[in-house]
């Protein structure tokens, strides 16, 4: 089995690295390292791995036969696709163009990964797949949901207009080691605001809602799904939902850390809820998420505390 993942030296493309070779595949990991970081893929020393410094939205091709595609490539928290929107709009676009056009090529079948944010600021919750979505699309943060809701129509459209075998993983907040230290999402905000002993910032009231699914849990859900015959989008995540303010509390006590919460405004379009709805993983993949917040926040802690040179 040959396997290609794009953004494989990311936080989630590396762990997927990492399974795929435990898994027997022969891994060809493509990141241009905007956001990713070659430290996340150094510990590999496999003749069965391969990295290419590539940017996807230039097409690549491949002499030899491809089985499967991973497309994880994208900036993906909102530090990044704030600073990066154009970037962002076209590795979702062109990007998932060129790695369709790819799997069209070699008969391979391919995987993207869309996001929560999908679903935007939702007016449902949980979020099921068949919820349509309630996104501002020229809100600053619609450069990454868009992007995201494109690369979806694309790749259906390339499924039944081309019969290419795609599948579609909509993955939530998923957290653990090898976040960067300046991610700008909650967990590594958190944890290092709290290892400083700085005061920890709350968006908002802290009342909206997030599910933190560790990444071992997700990169199992979205191996099951690429290995199953399901084609329409599932949702990988877990349905413990808290508040952001119960969270903050969560990370002071695990962390025994003296800071005090402050609050800041809300970021424009700001999603009040966010729970996933994973009837389908259950059912269709068996799936569901394993790993306790205290046990995969201990492990994640254990990290940046390795990493504290960065903070």
């Amino acid at each position: 089995m040959r396997s290609i993942v794009t953004g494989g030296a990311g936080f989630l493309g590396s762990h997927l690295c990492d399974l795929l070779l435990e898994k027997g595949h022969d891994v060809i990991c493509i990141d241009n390292l905007v956001t990713g970081n070659a430290r996340n893929i150094a510990h590999i020393n496999s003749d069965s791995f391969t990295y290419l410094k590539h940017d996807i939205t230039r097409p690549i091709y491949f002499g030899d036969k491809i089985d499967y595609i991973f497309h994880l490539a994208s900036p993906a928290s909102p530090v990044d696709y704030l600073e990066l929107p154009i970037q962002t709009l076209k590795v979702g676009a062109l990007g998932t163009y060129n790695m369709l056009g790819l799997a069209k090529e070699k008969r391979a079948r391919l995987l993207i990964a869309s996001t929560s944010e999908v679903y935007g600021d939702p007016q449902v919750n949980p979020q099921p797949e068949t919820y349509w979505g309630n996104v501002n699309p020229i809100g600053p943060r619609g450069v990454y949901d868009e992007a995201k809701r494109y690369a979806e129509a694309i790749t259906m459209a390339y499924h039944r207009y081309h019969g290419i075998d795609t599948r579609i993983v909509r993955i939530f907040n998923t957290y653990g080691p090898r976040m960067r230290a300046n991610d700008g999402r909650v967990v590594p905000n958190f944890i290092n605001q709290a290892l400083k002993g700085e005061d920890i910032t709350v968006y908002g009231d802290g009342s909206q809602t997030r599910s933190f699914c560790y990444v071992s849990d997700l990169i199992d859900g979205i191996y099951r799904l690429m290995m199953s015959d399901f084609t329409d989008p599932v949702n990988i995540g877990n349905p413990a939902e808290m508040t952001v303010l119960e969270f903050a509390r969560s990370i002071i006590e695990i962390t025994g850390s003296k800071s005090k919460l402050v609050h800041r405004d809300l970021p424009v379009d700001d999603p009040k809820v966010r729970r996933p709805d994973i009837s389908k993983a259950k059912e269709i993949l068996g799936w569901e998420p394993k790993i306790a917040l205290e046990e995969g926040l201990r492990n994640t802690l254990e990290y940046f505390m390795s990493m504290r040179s960065e903070l």
